[in-house]
């Protein structure tokens, strides 16, 4: 049974692998702060559904509590160890059942396993706050075994805390035209995937959210890092299928073993 993967935007994507659906740090808003979807429309309804829903780490735009409040009753929701008391409204979500997971973790969901890793990035619920929780990835594996890095920079145990994958959802910008410390461009999530040697990548966080009335401030950093990442990849891990999605598409990839 081949694994599908679909892009909905930003970091939210939808695995389904092994009849299990496992959905990606969601986020179905329009506006968020002074940021504004500005391509692709909104995911639908059917995006909502999940059998399990991943949260990486506590920035709003990753842990966004009302599009959380809209999944089906009864969904798993795995987020960071601490994040209910970093982020008290999660605790008004009583009809999902909620786990605090750590790097080492692992989740059993129908056929699949999925482990929480590592990540290099700030783990605060920002703009400020005293409560911090791990910045994570997960590693969903069932028939294939799929990375979904959440937000992280490079760091030195990446490919053996991770372990080796099949497919890679990598992110390659961001929403604004300034990459922090902490997060991959095009260039450096090339070289992670050259460190985890998966067969197969899909570009994430980039081209879906910008500042209100920065459209016209470093655009590149909103429309390129895709295509970007599609090119530095062919040159770095020539041997990797690199599948750049629109908003909405989904891409069915066959994994042997």
């Amino acid at each position: 049974m081949p694994v599908e993967i679909t892009w909905w935007g930003h970091a939210t994507c939808t695995v389904a692998d092994s009849d299990v659906r496992v959905l990606t740090d969601p986020l179905f808003a329009r506006r968020l702060a002074h940021l504004r979807r500005r391509r692709g429309a909104l995911p639908p309804p059917g995006a909502w559904r999940a059998d399990v829903a991943l949260v990486s780490h506590l920035h709003a735009d990753h842990l966004h509590v009302p599009s959380l409040a809209r999944l089906a009753p009864g969904t798993r929701l795995l987020v960071p160890r601490g994040a209910p008391r970093a982020v008290p409204s999660l605790r008004r979500l009583g009809h999902l059942r909620i786990s605090e997971v750590g790097p080492g973790d692992e989740t059993a969901v129908g056929g699949l396993r999925v482990r929480a890793v590592p990540a290099a990035h700030d783990g605060r619920r920002l703009p400020v706050g005293p409560h911090r929780a791990p910045a994570l990835g997960y590693v969903v594996e069932g028939e294939a075994r799929t990375y979904f890095a959440g937000d992280t920079g490079l760091f030195d145990t990446m490919a053996k805390d991770v372990g080796p994958v099949d497919v890679a959802l990598l992110p390659v910008g961001g929403w604004g035209p300034y990459l922090g410390e902490g997060h991959l461009d095009a260039g450096r999530a090339a070289e992670a995937l050259a460190r985890l040697g998966a067969g197969s990548a899909v570009p994430v966080h980039y081209g879906t959210y910008w500042p209100i009335g920065m459209d016209a401030v470093r655009p590149h950093e909103f429309h390129a890092p895709g295509e970007e990442f599609v090119r530095l990849a062919a040159e770095r891990v020539p041997g990797t299928a690199v599948h750049r999605l629109g908003h909405g598409e989904s891409v069915r990839l066959e994994v042997a073993r």
